[in-house]
């Protein structure tokens, strides 16, 4: 049946063998799944663990299942997010509760994990260190890539708060030189001697793109998230104003995209050692509290960063996993009875 290995609804049987979505789905649920009498039902809803899924690559993450409720989801990596890839559910985020969870797992099992993935999360990290004693940690790369990211947004959100602030001054003073003149008849002659029209409206500078600074800010969004080698032509153009009229932001753009260039390389973890120092100074010459911040937040947490280079691990098995129970989700359109949904995820994934 492809409710057994699809992750669909009842309802998209409905086209093709003219049934009741709704009265398949029940009859599925209460007759044909086995979820009376699955064996994990009573603490369905608290916690599932699965010990025969474990393997030496582990990630853990949260995931939210329903009206904000967060589960913290342990997968195995080498199952690729199919059959086989969750090993344990716990609701919630405390450490103790997925601790507790965790080590119902056999300690011969838990002790042959030799990586876990993971992201900056405290309570994750206490998990990881009471559970798996000897596995090797690995801060997912693009978290902090992604703080460097938002950083960078940051500056460039400032400086468009400050334009816009800068050009409501002008404008308010454009409106008061207009009134004087009014009341004054003139003279209707510009600083620069060229004549003042009588209905003249405030103009922003425009650049050689034709935009204003604003524009030209808010327009950079898109671009700035990206690697030059993928900018278009018009990016091309707008990002050289951009760094011309707004050096911090350059700056900020060239340190985000040299971290982001230090984990794509192929090197030892002695030669990342080098390329994140490096980067320290780089960022301690900036000068900008968000990425120093950043830079103490790494730096605390170096070596289990520098792991990536081991293995070149990321927790992107875990968010793709997340994104599949998301999809799940959204096709469901809401989880009415959530072990019933924990049901066919342990059946689909499990």
């Amino acid at each position: 049946m492809r409710l057994e290995t699809h992750p669909i609804t009842a309802r998209s049987f409905e086209n093709d063998y003219h049934i009741s979505g709704d009265n398949f789905e029940k009859a599925y649920k209460n007759h044909l799944s086995g979820f009376r009498e699955w064996t994990e039902l009573d603490h369905a809803e608290e916690w599932l663990v699965f010990p025969n899924n474990i393997g030496p690559h582990v990630s853990i993450d949260e995931t939210c299942l329903s009206t904000g409720e967060v589960y913290t989801i342990v997968c195995n990596k080498d199952a690729h997010g199919r059959k086989g890839c969750i090993i344990a559910i716990v609701k919630g985020t405390k450490a103790k509760d997925a601790i507790d969870v965790l080590s119902k797992i056999p300690e011969p099992l838990r002790m042959s994990v030799v990586e876990v993935t993971l992201d900056f999360s405290e309570s994750m990290h206490s998990i990881v260190e009471t559970c798996f004693p000897k596995a090797m940690l690995t801060l997912d790369r693009f978290h902090h890539q992604q703080f460097c990211l938002e950083a960078l947004q940051e500056v460039r959100r400032e400086y468009r708060r400050e334009q816009m602030t800068k050009d409501a001054n002008d404008r308010e003073e454009h409106r008061l030189r207009m009134k004087e003149l009014i009341k004054n008849d003139g003279p209707w002659v510009d600083e620069d001697g060229y004549t003042i029209r009588r209905n003249a409206k405030f103009c922003p500078k425009r650049l050689e793109n034709e935009e204003t600074r604003a524009e030209l800010l808010a327009r950079s969004k898109a671009l700035l998230m990206m690697s030059p080698d993928k900018w278009t032509e018009t990016q091309k153009e707008r990002a050289e104003i951009l760094f011309r009229e707004f050096p911090a932001i350059k700056t900020a753009f060239t340190l985000t995209h040299s971290l982001r260039m230090i984990f794509s390389q192929r090197c030892s973890k002695e030669q990342g050692t080098l390329s994140l120092r490096s980067w320290y100074s780089k960022v301690a010459e900036f000068g900008n509290k968000a990425f120093n911040d950043i830079a103490a937040a790494m730096y605390d947490r170096e070596d289990e960063i520098l792991n990536y280079f081991v293995f070149r691990s990321t927790n992107a098995s875990a968010e793709s996993f997340n994104a599949k129970v998301k999809h799940f989700r959204a096709q469901l359109r809401g989880i009415i009875d959530k072990k019933f949904f924990l049901f066919r995820l342990t059946r689909l994934y499990a």
